[in-house]
């Protein structure tokens, strides 16, 4: 596997582990991610060794989501500089979907916002105990990239868990909806997740693919292709609009540091 700065790879028999590697920011998810993903999957899908793909992250979560320090100290202005940066973000996020091969999200820590996106768009997701969850994005007035939640658990919850912001779903609250396919006890998610590639590894990688494509397919003539570009342009619309909150949140950020303009946030919703 290549040499990357912001992921660790590695190949365990015939399947590829990659795992995030930003554990000072949570894993966060910065433009440089984001390329080294890209280039990744774009491997992974040629390798004719590779049967299954798992990806976890080091340190204390899995992934807190699209680092929003680089992105408040990018400060893009208008459509087109938000499509550029938000066309990005998705298209990394659905390759774990579309990739041909089998992708399993092992999960631990947090799992939120850009995080949780690339772990629902993984074909299966296993979670350690201790998980929590969630896309908090409205609450400082910035977008869900890929809406994939409407997809896997229906309208109701989708609706109460994005329209609330709420960052603290627990595993087994994950589970009981179908955000997830299964805990396992605190650390054990990555060998439970080996476990299950390898599994899916011994069988014929051709049926694999078919049937994964089959399953995509289902989806994609209910619509779900069309759904998610639509909400991308829905996305990129409300990025471009300089609302009070995300205004203030962004100003905090660069003058304090994004712990302070998080404490901002949480404070708002104290109450809740």
């Amino acid at each position: 596997m290549e040499s990357f700065t912001t992921i660790t790879t590695r190949l365990d028999g015939a399947v590829a582990v990659c795992e995030l590697n930003r554990p000072d920011r949570l894993n966060a998810i910065n433009r440089t991610m984001l390329s080294e993903l890209e280039y990744y999957l774009d491997h992974v899908e040629r390798d004719e060794r590779v049967r299954v793909v798992v990806l976890s992250g080091v340190g204390r979560a899995f992934c807190s989501g699209f680092d929003l320090k680089d992105d408040a100290a990018a400060a893009p202005s208008g459509v087109l500089a938000w499509r550029q940066l938000l066309q990005q973000d998705f298209d990394m996020l659905i390759r774990w979907w579309q990739l041909s091969k089998p992708t399993i999200a092992a999960v631990h820590g947090y799992c939120i916002a850009g995080g949780m996106e690339m772990a629902m768009c993984c074909d299966v997701t296993v979670a350690s105990a201790e998980t929590f969850f969630g896309e908090p994005e409205l609450r400082f007035g910035t977008v869900v990239t890929a809406m994939m939640m409407p997809w896997l658990v229906g309208p109701k919850v989708a609706k109460e868990l994005l329209l609330t912001g709420n960052d603290r779903i627990t595993a087994e609250r994950a589970l009981q909806v179908g955000l997830i396919n299964e805990i396992t006890p605190a650390g054990g998610h990555l060998t439970r997740a080996l476990d299950l590639a390898r599994q899916m590894a011994k069988i014929d990688p051709a049926a694999v693919k078919l049937t994964k494509q089959a399953i995509n397919r289902s989806f994609e003539i209910m619509g779900m292709r069309e759904a998610l570009r639509a909400s991308l342009d829905l996305a990129i619309q409300i990025e471009s609009i300089e609302t009070p909150e995300r205004r203030k949140f962004q100003e905090i950020t660069r003058n304090q540091g994004l712990k302070a303009a998080i404490a901002w946030r949480d404070e708002r919703f104290r109450d809740g």
